[in-house]
């Protein structure tokens, strides 16, 4: 394939098969990690309804919304390749590189947008909910917050300019790492290795229940985008989850989107308070 040849719809059906096969190895092998040898044990109970919640979540959201999201881009990608920023590079890895940077870059921007503005993280925080924290956190994203994601990466495409094939390579690479740093495992010289990449030592801050905590540690695979930003935190989170958002089934974790939690401080307001 030269350059400025661009792979055909049946190469975008293929590997949009393949991002969703790859991501499902990924899963099911950090499952069987998780169960045999776990960083923190939770009890059965947190543990069960953090699993059945975030798989209803996931065939609810990801199965239409991963084909959508791997579709659009591809389709986006294949109109806008030869404009863009990247569009006058030679399609070879030099260009590969430089588009997964800037790709990781945004989606760290992103990310830190979606905690900083409240209409991005009233469906943000449904990811946030989760009281425990494990490989299957990684679907547990409210259907509003993955279309709005589509949007904001369509619009970065059109910006960069890259062949579509690249696009999805770099979907499978992220969506993989979303697994990985959401995963209940300790690894080994984590320490060294997070110094590259983010871990789930480093990912497990950004889900303390503490604003001050997980107000931090945004990026997806390279982090050196909290260490530049002074957004990197270090430590180890007392409790893990939202205090005050509570969803114990998929429906919950839907609606909770619509209630603030600036709302639900007012009506705690109103409630009489007995005797200390």
């Amino acid at each position: 394939m030269t350059s400025n040849e661009l792979p055909s719809a049946s190469d975008g059906v293929l590997a949009n098969e393949l991002l969703f096969a790859l991501a499902m190895v990924a899963f099911l092998l950090l499952v069987v990690m998780e169960r045999i040898k776990p960083y923190q044990r939770y009890t059965q109970k947190i543990s069960k309804e953090s699993f059945v919640t975030n798989t209803t979540a996931f065939l609810f959201n990801n199965i239409i919304l991963t084909a959508l999201k791997a579709s659009s881009l591809f389709l986006v990608a294949q109109q806008f390749a030869n404009y863009g920023l990247l569009s006058h590079m030679d399609n070879a890895p030099l260009k590969w590189l430089i588009c997964f940077i800037l790709f990781d870059l945004a989606i760290y921007g992103w990310h830190y947008a979606s905690h900083k503005f409240e209409f991005l993280w009233r469906f943000h925080k449904i990811h946030h909910s989760d009281k425990s924290i494990n490989v299957s956190t990684g679907f547990r994203f409210h259907v509003f917050d993955l279309l709005l994601e589509i949007v904001y990466k369509c619009l970065f495409v059109i910006l960069i300019g890259v062949q579509a094939y690249v696009v999805l390579a770099i979907e499978i690479i992220e969506l993989f790492f979303v697994f990985f740093h959401h995963a209940n495992i300790d690894i080994p010289y984590e320490s060294t290795i997070s110094k590259l990449i983010i871990t789930p030592r480093l990912h497990r801050v950004h889900h303390s229940s503490k604003r001050s905590e997980h107000d931090s540690n945004y990026g997806i695979v390279l982090s050196i985008w909290d260490l530049l930003f002074g957004t990197r935190k270090e430590l180890i989170p007392k409790k893990i989850g939202l205090d005050i958002i509570v969803a114990d089934n998929f429906l919950q974790l839907f609606f909770l989107a619509f209630i603030t939690e600036r709302h639900v401080r007012r009506w705690l307001h109103f409630i009489p308070k007995g005797r200390k």
